[in-house]
């Protein structure tokens, strides 16, 4: 079966294992069970912003993807990680009001609107901007309010 052949058995939108075989600034090249190596864009890594793939994976790793799309004339493979690690419902379960949790920094600029925080890959929260935070610092934060209809969750970072 040649490489066209093994293209035309994935369909857009199956879930797929593979291995993680190469990091790029960009994204990552993920092999699939069936031979064929596909690139998960570093947008489609997290729904947080990352600055690299690394932040999300690592060569050697085995992980399910998503088939984003496929460009037989080109014998290319758009893949997605994030669209395997649950949608904001099912990731927004884990965390209640008025509790705390601990995140991630992921933006933090002073003349925007806050801090973006990673509770989860897959869920961000806001909170407001505080001096000294820093890109991939750990913090602890208060989990103020959540709002299922507009998808956001309002934290205070302790």
């Amino acid at each position: 079966m040649n490489k066209i052949e093994t293209i035309g058995n994935l369909q857009e939108g199956q879930l797929v294992q593979g291995i993680v075989k190469e990091i790029k600034p960009y994204g990552a090249f993920i092999e699939l069970k069936n031979g064929v190596t596909g690139l998960a864009h570093i947008v489609d890594l997290s729904v947080s912003r990352i600055k690299s793939p690394e932040e999300r994976l690592k060569i050697g790793q085995e992980v399910k993807v998503a088939v984003k799309e496929i460009d037989s004339s080109r014998n290319k493979i758009m893949l997605s990680y994030k669209d395997t690690l649950g949608t904001w419902e099912e990731n927004v379960k884990n965390f209640k009001e008025k509790t705390y949790a601990t995140g991630i920094v992921r933006k933090a600029d002073k003349n925007k609107n806050g801090v973006f925080i990673e509770l989860t890959p897959n869920l961000v929260g806001m909170a407001e901007y505080k001096d000294n935070l820093k890109y991939g610092q750990e913090v602890q934060v208060y989990i103020k309010k959540i709002n299922p209809e507009k998808k956001k969750i309002k934290l205070l970072i302790k």
